[in-house]
């Protein structure tokens, strides 16, 4: 029997239960179905069972990076074409795998967004024979999770964009002239000089989620060193974040630490992730960060993002929180029309239309 996930399940019998023809199944089409970073994979099931599905799911499944436990990247479930009816078509992550030498010549992506129901994503991987699909997912492992990660983070942004934090967005504004949307509920906010912290430690619950906004003079192009990262972290959060005592502070393990170098709406970026602790405490914990250069300040602006969830999954809270330090507007960005959004992974050759039946 085919692994079906429990949102699949509640949509079947909605529909079921609905009893009122088309009307029922249009509803329903209009609106995705599945929770975040939920994945379809549409193909035969003698595929799936393979050394091929295998590799699929491995890649598919793979960690989230960052994190100081395994977490799988996607929930992945599997139906056949045939099979692949109005109950499956409107799941939020579709990967539709098709094989054939009669009509394809090369392995390539196409994909279509919305197409059977919004919001939705549908990447279809077309190959002329197995072994050649199974050498291009190997080849595009990043570029496939990159390219649904960058759709789920995109959709936090949109509910971002019409629920999100003021009080913290109109500090963020008076201190650095910035703007940024979190999530409401972090609502515990501690501001100090060149330097703000929102949370949800103000509320009973055992998980801790963080954002911090901070600033420090721009030098040169060494202030975007791995070295000078983790000196430059450790100064202003082991400042600003303590503990019960005077010992107790925020400090960062540089040994998990990766710094990359990437561009965000034409600028450079400087992206970390790692793992925090608290010294002289057994509170610790993943976060991600966001590093600007303010040319018109000529100061370095950072958005970070942390927390604290012992015992917990995090990978589906630092992925929430990730997004919403993606919304970080510099004062030069202001103007920039939809510029809080993440820029769609480009594939090539793909067509952007929906997919030819």
């Amino acid at each position: 029997m085919k692994k079906i996930l429990f949102s699949l399940l509640f949509v079947a019998l909605a529909l079921v239960g609905c009893n009122n023809g088309n009307k029922g199944v249009a509803f329903f089409k209009q609106t995705s179905v599945g929770m975040p970073y939920e994945l379809l994979v549409v193909c035969g099931q003698d595929l799936w069972d393979s050394s091929v599905g295998e590799t699929m799911k491995e890649i598919l499944r793979s960690d989230i990076p960052g994190l100081p436990q395994p977490e799988s990247s996607f929930r992945v479930s599997q139906t056949s074409h045939g099979a692949f009816t109005q109950i499956f078509k409107p799941f939020r992550n579709i990967i539709d795998v098709q094989i054939d030498p009669k009509l394809y010549t090369q392995t390539k992506f196409k994909y279509s967004k919305d197409k059977y129901a919004a919001p939705q994503m549908v990447l279809t991987i077309q190959s002329p024979n197995v072994r050649e699909f199974e050498k291009f997912i190997k080849e595009n492992e990043q570029t496939i999770l990159d390219f649904f990660t960058s759709a789920e983070m995109n959709r936090e942004l949109d509910i971002l964009k019409k629920n999100f934090n003021r009080a913290f967005n109109d500090s963020v504004q008076k201190k650095f002239g910035c703007d940024i949307n979190i999530p409401p509920h972090l609502t515990g906010i501690k501001s100090s000089k060149d330097f703000l912290w929102a949370s949800d430690m103000n509320t009973a619950k055992e998980a801790i989620s963080s954002v911090v906004v901070y600033s420090f003079p721009y030098t040169d192009k060494n202030t975007f060193t791995h070295e000078y990262y983790i000196d430059m972290r450790n100064k202003i959060l082991g400042k600003y974040i303590r503990g019960g005592r005077e010992d107790r502070y925020m400090t960062t393990n540089a040994d998990y630490v990766t710094v990359k170098d990437k561009a965000f709406r034409n600028r450079y970026m400087q992206e970390a992730r790692g793992l925090w602790e608290m010294e002289n405490d057994m509170m610790g914990g993943p976060f991600v960060s966001h590093s600007f250069v303010d040319e018109i300040n000529q100061r370095v602006i950072v958005a970070e993002a942390f927390v604290y969830a012992p015992g917990k999954d995090k990978g589906n809270m630092m992925r929430q929180l990730e997004a919403a330090i993606f919304s970080l507007k510099l004062p030069a960005d202001k103007e920039l029309e939809n510029a809080i959004l993440i820029p769609e992974i480009i594939i090539e050759d793909t067509i952007q239309t929906d997919i030819k039946e």
